[in-house]
């Protein structure tokens, strides 16, 4: 090797063996929040099984830049771990080993001095030993001598999702990873997720779950077709009694024995306990929300005619910022005029008429949990007739769902209540014809848990304390629709975020403004940014 190199390679050395002192561990208060969820996971868990979660794959942006690395919410949820390329194993029982007992092992990437120059330091070993796992590994010892399987009962995943690269020159990437696992637990190359679900029901259903069972199948083949060529789907689909023969269980039970893996159980473990926030959670999604709220607030003083949508965006996410908010939880929607009547519009690229509503659709993620506020707004600073009795409309639907948001209802219950309400108002303005025509111009649900996902995992059974969900009616009526045309072009939608409690509904969000003359007298506010003004452009 030439001198040079071995210089090069000496420095890299010493570089890398200082780098675990800059790369920022989790405080202990996240540490052990992050251990009780594994400690809740393992409780949960079925005898003999192990459950494996993978970290995110590392997403292309184009070329050679990649977008910025976001974890996996499960993955973060009982881990902490904010890097990519990993695994996390946790067994239902203590597992042995030549240093004892274990309940649980990460597999992480190595340190590696160049990459961590250019990308960032890793935690490496001692940092996830530092982290409190009871075992740790590098992620190379996963696939040259993979876990055995074959002794538990039952291996709990979540379906691949199959969207990793194959990293040239990495032969430890995630999809080779993914690859080994696979082949260790013998997963179809062919496996359907949806048949494997149908024919799980089809095992367990009752001549009280036939009805139900029968139509979503039923519906799942309206969706695809070939499901219908499965003897065991075929054969449920042409039963003429509520009676599910033995005989048919027993092909099935047969069936699925074959699977060695669950791709449901874990999902809805996580799901019930993802659903109820901790106090430690419960801080991050109160400062996420907030954040958020002001944003809409700063947007209200600020907004003014000329004003374009990706301006307004810029605003919300300088407010994030500003707060330590790093990122935003989605895609932020910022839609004037018609562009409000697109219920994802993200490319926020329109000039705002003076006449326009705004649909401001924003969330603040902090720490890995995300808000959900959308406020609309009147451009020019006060409604319209017309905008104000679809408003009106809106404002009394949502306040129906909250008041809805109690201990026990479901989320469907709480989108009823605010279709009956939406329905009623564009009946008596003339803009349906009868009530069942709501649909057109309110299509969505009114209600969503929120958390590490803005659309956060859950069973969606009645709520529980300490649970936190959005409210969130709208009217949307693009040009051309069926009615008149001074209605064209409206969309809105009021959206905040819900605390779940014993002694009712806590909105979270009420710091923005939502009832119309509330907006209307914040848009009256100074705001500190009208005089600021940037040079103009040469070109």
């Amino acid at each position: 090797m030439h001198k040079s190199s071995l210089l090069f390679t000496a420095v890299l050395v010493v570089f890398s063996n200082s780098l675990f002192g800059q790369a920022k561990l989790p405080s202990d208060e996240a540490l052990a929040f992050h251990k009780s969820r594994r400690d809740q996971l393992r409780k949960q868990l079925p005898p003999n099984s192990v459950a494996v979660i993978f970290a995110n794959p590392t997403r292309n942006r184009a070329n050679d830049v990649d977008y910025v690395y976001h974890q996996d919410p499960n993955f973060f949820y009982l881990t902490g771990w904010r890097e990519p390329q990993s695994v996390l194993l946790v067994y239902s029982a203590p597992q042995s080993d030549e240093k004892g007992t274990y309940a649980e092992k990460i597999y992480i990437q190595e340190r590696d001095a160049r990459a961590e120059q250019w990308n960032g330091y890793r935690l490496g070993l001692e940092g996830a030993k530092a982290m409190g796992f009871d075992r740790v590994a590098l992620r190379d010892s996963f696939v040259q001598a993979p876990p055995d399987f074959s002794d538990f009962d039952e291996v709990l995943i979540f379906d691949f999702k199959n969207d990793e690269r194959d990293l040239a020159g990495d032969p430890y990437d995630l999809y080779q990873l993914k690859r080994t696992f696979k082949e260790a637990i013998n997963f179809p190359a062919d496996f359907n997720r949806t048949k494997y679900s149908i024919q799980q029901s089809i095992r367990t259903a009752t001549p009280e779950t036939f009805e139900r069972l029968k139509a979503y199948v039923n519906w799942q083949i309206r969706r695809d077709s070939t499901l219908a060529n499965d003897p065991i789907i075929k054969d449920f689909v042409a039963l003429e009694t509520i009676e599910i023969p033995a005989d048919l269980k027993m092909k099935t039970a047969f069936v699925l024995k074959e699977f060695r893996f669950d791709v449901e159980k874990l999902e809805r473990i996580l799901g019930d306990l993802r659903e109820v926030k901790t106090p430690f959670e419960l801080t991050k999604l109160k400062r996420a929300i907030e954040i958020s709220a002001i944003g809409q607030v700063e947007v209200m003083k600020a907004l003014h005619p000329g004003m374009s949508e990706r301006e307004v965006q810029g605003i919300h996410e300088y407010v994030f910022k500003k707060y330590g908010a790093a990122y935003e939880g989605y895609p932020s929607i910022v839609g004037t005029g018609n562009n409000a009547c697109v219920l994802h519009y993200i490319e926020n690229s329109d000039q705002a008429a003076e006449t326009d509503l705004m649909l401001m659709d924003l969330g603040a993620e902090y720490d890995g949990y995300t808000a959900d506020v959308t406020r609309t707004l009147p451009v020019k600073g006060t409604f319209t007739e017309a905008q104000r009795q679809l408003y009106e409309i809106v404002y009394n639907a949502q306040e129906a769902g909250i008041k809805k948001s109690i201990v026990g209802a479901r989320t469907g219950d709480i989108t009823k209540i605010t279709q009956e309400v939406v329905a009623k108002g564009l009946l008596e303005l003339g803009i349906i014809e009868e009530e069942a025509q709501f649909r057109k111009y309110y299509p969505h649900g009114a209600a969503h848990h929120i958390g590490l996902d803005v659309h956060d995992l859950s069973n969606y059974g009645p709520l529980p304390v300490n649970s936190i969900i959005t409210v969130e009616p709208g009217i949307y009526i693009p040009k051309d629709s069926p009615c008149d045309p001074k209605w064209w072009g409206i969309g809105i939608r009021i959206e905040d975020d819900i605390l779940i409690t014993e002694n009712g509904p806590i909105n979270l969000s009420a710091g923005a403004p939502r009832h119309w003359e509330a907006i209307e007298a914040m848009m009256q506010k100074d705001s500190p940014l009208s005089n600021y003004n940037l040079p103009a452009l040469s070109n």
